[in-house]
């Protein structure tokens, strides 16, 4: 079974990065084993200039990978934009249980739409919508959470995305 994807979606400084960074240690308490994807629009580069990994990429390598004990970070080249699903499906293996995606909002994903009101008003399509999370009303026919609902959040998340057996069993190991 493919691990399931959550999108958390919104303008430009609505609170998607903190509202994520918010649930995450709710889900973990919980025993979910979460990954995060983030798409950035207008490109990004993390890797430092000077360092080893730079150097072997600027040297024409594809992809580096950079390991450490616990930890490990990969630069690679891709043809053109990814779906989150190739992610999953390339990158991270199958003892994940939520894989939260901050963007991607027409891709049909389920999603979590975060509405600021000093941010302006953004369309909201219905399709795969779970939740609304604004400082205003919201006259929608899905459930509707303040901004410091957290727990809500999270709770309805493992509602709609409960650990499947096989995984919970495999975190309990891990």
């Amino acid at each position: 079974m493919a691990v399931p994807i959550l999108c958390f979606v919104g303008r430009s400084n609505s609170g998607k990065t903190t509202l994520i960074e918010r649930v995450i240690p709710e889900l973990v308490r919980a025993g979910y084993k979460v990954a995060t994807v983030k798409h950035a629009g207008h490109g990004f580069d993390l890797d430092t200039e000077g360092k080893d990994s730079w150097r072997h990429k600027r040297a024409g390598a594809s992809s580096v990978m950079v390991l450490s004990k616990g930890s490990m970070a990969m630069f690679a080249d891709v043809s053109d934009q990814m779906k989150v699903e190739e992610v999953r499906d390339r990158f991270l293996d199958h003892t994940y249980d939520l894989i939260i995606a901050e963007g991607w909002k027409n891709e049909g994903y389920p999603k979590i739409v975060i509405v600021r009101e000093q941010i302006g008003e953004i369309p909201i399509s219905t399709e795969g919508l779970l939740a609304v999370v604004s400082d205003k009303p919201v006259d929608l026919s899905v459930p509707l959470f303040g901004l410091d609902d957290v727990a809500g959040v999270a709770a309805l998340i493992m509602k709609q995305f409960p650990r499947s057996p096989s995984r919970a069993d495999q975190g309990l190991a891990t």
